[in-house]
């Protein structure tokens, strides 16, 4: 019975990642009895063990989904009382926007795959060096999270890479393009020549997911839409769309510049596993489904696309003149694309919603260990600090601490107690409001940008991380932290001394 009950707990997880999660779960309350009995603050270093237990399972996501062995720390944080449902329901109300962002704009993105992997599949095919390939992933999804928002951006990203994914292995199966019930997750029906060039595809992926994910960063930091907490930091602040906009210009122009040149080199110089190439046969099971999407164009199949592309243009307007929450409009889109295009059976809705249900399940579970933070003060001590600091000495410390406390837990939760504490500095006269502009930029600037160091620190590198794309292509945790390194130095120094200079 009891082997049974571990052969079934976690799954087909290693037995050393099992005995892992089990000596956490043994070793925390112990912990926090120990250390309140002897006088200690137990439940403020347990929180942080706490906090520490989840990093982990994000970054062995490939030996299991987070959501379990995180969800199971979560719950045992709330029954020591390191936290309680409350704070939990405060953490989901606060993020509520971004909740319904990955329930509703992800399954959106699902209806419109046809008309995203025409067009990416038309550049993919008209741009033939990968490094201009690179820096147009890079560009248009900086772009497009100005003005829409980078979870969205990051939505369509694994929407075309598992599209392209799929064409690869339809071509090296020896099945028809037209194939819907193909199992593109299982090797063995693969050809010789399909083995060979599967490892190389997958690189190349990699390297353009990497890129346009470093992209949505890029652009979410410059707008209000960009990010959850851009939105939050600008109604504090009380400033509009444009004048979020200037006031963020001297750190982020010179940021996307360096991010732009930092792309162009690392796939020149090979680094940090970029600069796959594109197989040539692979190239031509390119061409040859271009050739078939063509052959097989119907004046049915040409509506749809044109649907689809209507709707997207209503989509980019709703966004950029935020018109609603994230969220509603893609509710809206669903409407939409599934009205006109005549899907209306609910099992054929099903499938739209498989790839963020998973994900929103285990945001909500980070949402927990995020509570745990507030509850405990964990970061309290480093506000303090920095608050503490000569004026002119604040902000470069304000972009640095918030990048650190970002990269280890989650930016919209450290902006929001950063840009409160600023605001409740400013009502009790303790800064002045230009101050409180410049330390309101740093911490704008200083959870978008060094965050992109690891995949929990922003929730566009997250949902990369855990969607269903991640193992296709290998895409780890310590393999993202690697692949953004290069971005992560070379944006977060260059956003110093803008910050430095500029405030």
């Amino acid at each position: 019975m009891t082997n049974n009950l571990y052969k079934m707990f976690l799954g087909d997880s290693p037995d050393w990642y099992k005995n892992t999660i089990i000596a956490f779960l043994i070793i925390n309350p112990i912990t926090l009895l120990i250390l309140n009995s002897i006088g200690l603050n137990g439940s403020f270093i347990v929180g942080w063990m706490i906090l520490l237990e989840f990093i982990f399972t994000l970054a062995l996501a490939l030996k299991c989904y987070p959501l379990q062995p995180g969800g199971l720390i979560a719950i045992q944080a709330l029954y020591l009382g390191l936290t309680n449902p409350y704070s939990l329901l405060h953490e989901i109300e606060h993020n509520l926007e971004v909740i319904l962002l990955l329930v509703f704009m992800v399954a959106g993105i699902y209806f419109m795959k046809n008309l995203m992997l025409t067009i990416f599949t038309k550049l993919l095919l008209s741009i033939h060096s990968k490094t201009k390939l690179s820096l147009m992933f890079c560009f248009v999804s900086a772009f497009l999270s100005a003005f829409l928002d980078a979870l969205t951006v990051t939505a369509v990203l694994i929407a075309v890479a598992v599209g392209f994914y799929r064409i690869f292995h339809l071509a090296n199966s020896g099945v028809v393009f037209s194939e819907t019930n193909h199992d593109y997750l299982n090797d063995i029906s693969l050809s010789e020549e399909g083995i060979e060039d599967l490892e190389n595809f997958k690189a190349f992926l990699r390297d353009l997911i990497m890129h346009g994910v470093v992209g949505t960063a890029l652009g979410g930091v410059c707008t209000i839409v960009g990010e959850p907490q851009n939105l939050l930091i600008a109604n504090v602040a009380g400033w509009e769309f444009i004048e979020f906009m200037i006031k963020m210009a001297p750190i982020t122009v010179p940021v996307f510049i360096a991010g732009m040149i930092t792309c162009f080199s690392i796939e020149k110089l090979h680094l940090c596993g970029f600069g796959n190439q594109l197989p040539l046969r692979v190239k031509d099971i390119f061409h040859e489904y271009n050739a078939y999407e063509v052959s097989q164009s119907t004046p049915e199949s040409k509506l749809e696309l044109y649907i689809e592309m209507l709707v997207g243009i209503f989509l980019i307007i709703a966004l950029a003149l935020h018109l609603a929450a994230v969220g509603i409009i893609g509710l809206g889109v669903i409407i939409l694309l599934t009205s006109f295009k005549g899907i209306t059976h609910e099992h054929d809705l099903g499938d739209a919603f498989k790839e963020a249900l998973p994900f929103t399940a285990l945001l909500v579970v980070f949402f927990g260990v995020v509570s745990v933070i507030a509850d405990q003060q964990l970061f309290t001590p480093i506000i303090a600090y920095v608050l503490a600091q000569e004026p002119s000495n604040q902000a470069p410390i304000f972009f640095v601490a918030n990048g650190v406390l970002s990269a280890i837990s989650d930016n919209v939760f450290v902006a929001t107690i950063y840009i409160n504490e600023i605001k409740d500095a400013l009502d009790m006269n303790i800064i002045s409001r230009d101050q409180f502009d410049k330390l309101a930029i740093a911490i704008n600037t200083g959870t978008n940008i060094p965050s992109i160091a690891t995949p929990n620190g922003q929730a566009a590198f997250l949902f990369l991380l855990t969607s269903s794309l991640a193992p296709l292509i290998n895409l780890s945790y310590m393999r993202m932290v690697i692949m953004a390194l290069p971005y992560t130095v070379v944006l977060s120094v260059v956003g110093f001394i803008a910050v430095v200079i500029n405030l």
